[in-house]
């Protein structure tokens, strides 16, 4: 297994996005033949196919990248109910000199190809914090998409399995993109609803391909679309009306975002975070590289309104972040912009034409649980943020995702919105120790 500096070496050893590279450069990136009785010759894309075989063949060149990030778009265009996402929000989340989470995994990327085509992709992440954070050698495979036939998939899966098996990996976990904090899950409900930031979509089909070849699901992740409508207050009511400052919430107080303060907020809302969901399934710590990415990535279209914090007694005890919808503003926007695009875009981002947007953290301190105040605490974040839809512009938010595990938080939002409108599933397998 290797620790975290192996792994940061394997990663500029195998995938490097800025430089050119040279066949020296990734000397151990092999074509990987796929587990199954047709034999396959392994092949370019840059050469011609005489034959139809499929063949897995790892990410190891800057156009292999480029091909990697874009490749769902080309592979799901005209599916009902998918739109893409902007290259450059994938390009942040895939590539290793934008996500912090390079600096402490080893990260592989793998594409399936028939007849010079590429038909599916894969990841297979050994996160050196998951280890810390699990004590069990547990690798995810992620970034799991393909034209859903089985050959496809179970070629792909047995890559992932085999380069987790090679690690140490005991068991395999999956689809998460590329850590915890990433993208997680494969969707098996909502695919026709609208799109939402950080949340995957995958064809309806994939999900029985995945269980067909032995993998358990293990947790639901829900998603709940809250309509910001009028009568909202009428529907959400904290308990004996309480508001933070007033009577038994006297030396309870709510705070803004502020942008002259982010950096020291967002390790405020690090520690919080890591505090209140320490131990839950799939859990790993973020890390202070990973929060600063985070805070580079939404500083443009962060407002003060995004982000409640709410203090008892002095001390931080609950928070709520919000981000507003990337894809409210891009329906007419290529992946990759042309310049006008870009215009477009630019106004779009400063005038903030959002309709949507996403609750992604949302959290109270481990030392506020079992206490009545602890138990309000999620109410009163999302009801501070119900009061402040009259300064922003959204039509609805998505308070997601949440595990299916977590009862006290269904609960409080199944009194607004009574099922989820999207689903994304996680599963586990252990892995073959007799794969070849």
């Amino acid at each position: 297994m290797p620790d975290a500096a192996d792994s940061r070496q394997i990663v500029t050893d195998v995938l490097i996005a800025d430089r050119s590279v040279t066949p020296r450069s990734f000397g151990e990136a092999k074509a990987v033949r796929p587990r199954h009785d047709a034999p396959v010759a392994a092949r370019s894309p840059d050469h011609d196919h005489e034959d139809d075989g499929l063949t897995i063949r790892p990410v190891t060149s800057r156009r292999d990248l480029k091909l990697f990030i874009r490749l769902p778009r080309l592979l799901y265009k005209g599916q009902d109910g998918y739109m893409p996402p902007l290259d450059m929000e994938q390009n942040d989340l895939l590539n290793p000199k934008r996500n912090g989470i390079f600096r402490h995994a080893s990260v592989r990327y793998f594409m399936a190809w028939r007849n010079g085509m590429p038909v599916g992709r894969i990841s297979a992440v050994v996160d050196g914090k998951a280890l810390e954070a699990w004590d069990e050698k547990i690798g995810w495979f992620g970034a799991l998409d393909a034209l859903p036939e089985a050959e496809i998939v179970k070629a792909l899966l047995d890559t992932a399995e085999l380069w987790l098996r090679d690690q140490g990996m005991n068991r395999m976990r999956g689809p998460v993109t590329l850590g915890y904090h990433g993208e997680s899950g494969l969707m098996i409900q909502g695919q026709t609803q609208s799109p939402m930031i950080g949340t995957p979509w995958h064809p309806p089909e994939l999900h029985g391909l995945i269980e067909a070849l032995g993998f358990e699901p293990t947790r639901d992740l829900l998603t709940f679309k809250l309509d910001l409508t009028d009568d909202l207050d009428d529907r959400h009511i904290v308990p004996g009306a309480l508001k933070p400052g007033q009577g038994k919430l006297g030396d309870v107080t709510v705070s803004h975002l502020s942008k002259r303060e982010i950096t020291a907020q967002g390790e405020v809302l690090r520690s919080l975070y890591n505090d209140a969901w320490a131990g839950t399934y799939n859990f790993v710590p973020l890390q202070s590289y990973e929060m600063a990415g985070l805070i580079e990535q939404l500083k443009l279209v962060l407002r003060p309104e995004h982000y409640v914090q709410i203090d008892h007694a002095g001390e931080p005890a609950a928070m709520a972040l919000v981000v507003p919808n990337i894809f409210d503003i891009i329906p007419d926007i290529d992946g990759t912009p042309s310049l006008l695009g870009w215009a477009r875009l630019g106004t779009r981002l400063l005038s903030h034409r959002f309709d949507s947007a996403r609750v992604i953290l949302l959290g109270v301190s481990h030392k506020m649980r079992g206490t009545v105040l602890g138990a309000l605490m999620p109410s009163l974040a999302i009801d501070e943020l119900i009061r402040r839809r009259a300064t922003l512009p959204y039509k609805s938010v998505e308070l997601g995702w949440i595990l299916d595990t977590n009862t006290p938080m269904l609960n409080l939002v199944k009194r607004l919105v009574p099922e989820p409108n999207k689903i994304h599933r996680l599963y586990e397998k252990d892995i073959d120790r007799a794969l070849s």
